[in-house]
C-alpha cells in the first residue's frame, strides 16, 4: 500500500520523522506494542513459560524513524571507531561465518603448534529485556559522546514503553516496561551491542581471546597440555569477573547453557587429566557444531539428517508444483543449510565432501523428478548448480574479496597479508602471502 501511495504518503511520513528529530520526542503511540508468545519448538511443554518466545509487533512508523536514527548513529560510531571490533552481529560486513572463520583460524593455528584450546560458550538470559535504561543513557553520554537533543531523543525513545500480550484473540491490559529494548525493533540490537561494549574491555584485560555474536559469547584460549591446570584456573577467575560485571549491569549469565570444549589432537588431549571442568565432545555454536578434533563430523551428520528430511517432504509435494517452484523451495530450505558457514568445510576429508555432494545430488534429482540412477552432471548443469567444492571455493573467494575491498571485518583483514607487487606481467594482480605453519597436521 505504501509503495502504491508513496507520492502522497512520503511527504507526511517525512514530516513525522522530522518532527520527532527536531522536538527530541518519540510519540507515546509509537511506543505501544503487542506481544504474541510463540512456542520455540513443537516438542516443548506448552505449560512452561520458558517454552515460549515473545514476538513483538511494533508500529511501522516507529521503525521508519528508528532507521533514520540508526543510520546516523552508525555513522557516528564508525567515524569515531566506537564500534566493538569483537562483535559480529548487527554490523555491516560481519556475520556468524566471519566470526567462525576467525575462531577456527585461531584453533587450527593452536593445533599446528601442538597446543590444546578450550572453547567456552556463554549465553545471556533475556538479554534485550534486561537492559537498564539509566545505565544505557549514561553509557551513551559518557562513552559514546551522545549529548544534548540527541540524548534527549533516546531518553524519550526508551521511557514509558507500553505493551499488551495477545493469546489467540484475548488481549491483556496495558503494562509499562521499565527496562529493556523491544525485540524486533530496528535500534534494539545496536543499543544492546553498545550496552555490552565494556564487557569486551573486561575480557581483553583478562588476556582471553573472545568474540561476540548477538547475545552469544565465545571465549577461547590455547595452551600446552602441561599448563592445563593453571590456564583453566585463569579461565574460571575470568568467568567470575564477567559474571560480576553482568550482575552489576543487571544482566544474567545463563549457567545452564555455559559449555566447555577442549580442542586438539588426540595425542595432546590424552596428556590432560581433566577433573576441574566438565567438558563435552561437541558443542552447538550458533547452529554450527564444533567437535574436539575440528572434523565437523557431527555438524555434517546434523545437516544430513535435516536436509534429507526436507528432501523427502519436497518429493511428497513435487507432483503438485512446477520445476521453478520446486527449485525455489530447494534453494531456500535445503541449500541454505548446505551453504551455512560452508567456508569452514575447506580442506575437510574427501569422504565428508562426498557426503555433502550426495545430499546435493539427491536434492537435484528431486527437483527435476529424475530417478536415482540418472547421471547427475547434466542435471546440475541444467539447474545451474555448482558442486559442493565449487561452492566452498566461491564462498571463500567472495569473503576474501569483500575483506580486501572493505577492510571489514577488521579481525579477518588483520589475518591477510598482501605481497608487494613485482615488476612482472602479473604485477597488477593482488597476491596474498601464504600463512606459515608451525607443524604439519
Amino acid at each position: 500500500m505504501f509503495i502504491e501511495c508513496s507520492s502522497i504518503l512520503v511527504p507526511t511520513i517525512t514530516n513525522i520523522v522530522n518532527l520527532s528529530l527536531t522536538t527530541s520526542q518519540f510519540h507515546p503511540t509509537l511506543k505501544e506494542s503487542i506481544i504474541s508468545p510463540l512456542l520455540k519448538k513443537p516438542t516443548l511443554d506448552e505449560e512452561e513459560l520458558s517454552s515460549y518466545r515473545p514476538i513483538w509487533n511494533l508500529s511501522l512508523f516507529s521503525k521508519i524513524i528508528e532507521r533514520v536514527i540508526k543510520s546516523r548513529l552508525r555513522d557516528h560510531l564508525t567515524s569515531n571507531s566506537l564500534l566493538n571490533s569483537h562483535q559480529s552481529a548487527y554490523c555491516k560486513h560481519h556475520s556468524a561465518e566471519t566470526a567462525f572463520l576467525y575462531t577456527h583460524n585461531h584453533l587450527v593455528s593452536a593445533i599446528g603448534s601442538q597446543k590444546v584450546s578450550c572453547l567456552c560458550l556463554l549465553d545471556l538470559s533475556a538479554a534485550l529485556d534486561a537492559i537498564d535504561h539509566d545505565i544505557l543513557i549514561t553509557l551513551l553520554s559518557s562513552w559514546f559522546g551522545i549529548h544534548g537533543s540527541v540524548l534527549s531523543w533516546f531518553k524519550s525513545y526508551l521511557s514509558s514503553r507500553s505493551f499488551r500480550v495477545k493469546c489467540v484473540t484475548d488481549l491483556s491490559s496495558w503494562h509499562t516496561s521499565s527496562c529493556g529494548v523491544p525485540q524486533g525493533s530496528v535500534l534494539g540490537p545496536l543499543l544492546f551491542v553498545m550496552y555490552t561494549t565494556l564487557r569486551s574491555i573486561l575480557i581483553s584485560s583478562c588476556s582471553l581471546n573472545h568474540h561476540f555474536c548477538a547475545v552469544d559469547t565465545q571465549l577461547f584460549l590455547s595452551f600446552l597440555p602441561t599448563d592445563f591446570d593453571s590456564r583453566i584456573h585463569h579461565l574460571h577467575n575470568a568467568l567470575d569477573q564477567i559474571s560480576s560485571w553482568m550482575t552489576a549491569n543487571l544482566l544474567t549469565l545463563n549457567s545452564s547453557k555455559t559449555e566447555f570444549l577442549l580442542i586438539g589432537l588426540s595425542k595432546q588431549l590424552a596428556k590432560i587429566n581433566n577433573s576441574s571442568v566438565t567438558t563435552t565432545r561437541s558443542v552447538r555454536n550458533l547452529g554450527f557444531i564444533f567437535d574436539e578434533h575440528l572434523t565437523f563430523s557431527d555438524q555434517i551428520l546434523s545437516v544430513s539428517k535435516s536436509c534429507y528430511y526436507h528432501i523427502h517432504q519436497l518429493r511428497c509435494i513435487r507432483p503438485y508444483v512446477n520445476t521453478k517452484t520446486a527449485s525455489t523451495i530447494a534453494t531456500s530450505i535445503v541449500h541454505s543449510k548446505l551453504d551455512y558457514c560452508n567456508s569452514l568445510y575447506h580442506n575437510l576429508l574427501k569422504s565428508q565432501i562426498t557426503w555433502l555432494q550426495q545430499i546435493r545430488n539427491c536434492l537435484a534429482r528431486a527437483v527435476v523428478k529424475a530417478p536415482k540412477s540418472s547421471h547427475i552432471t547434466p542435471i546440475l548443469r541444467s539447474l545451474h548448480w555448482l558442486k559442493i567444492t565449487e561452492r566452498i571455493e566461491c564462498k571463500l573467494l567472495s569473503l576474501t574479496y569483500e575483506v580486501l575491498t572493505t577492510t571489514q571485518p577488521s579481525y579477518l583483514h588483520n589475518l591477510i597479508t598482501v605481497q608487494p607487487p613485482r615488476s612482472t606481467r602479473s604485477s597488477s594482480l593482488v597476491t596474498l602471502a601464504r600463512p606459515s605453519t608451525s607443524s604439519s597436521l
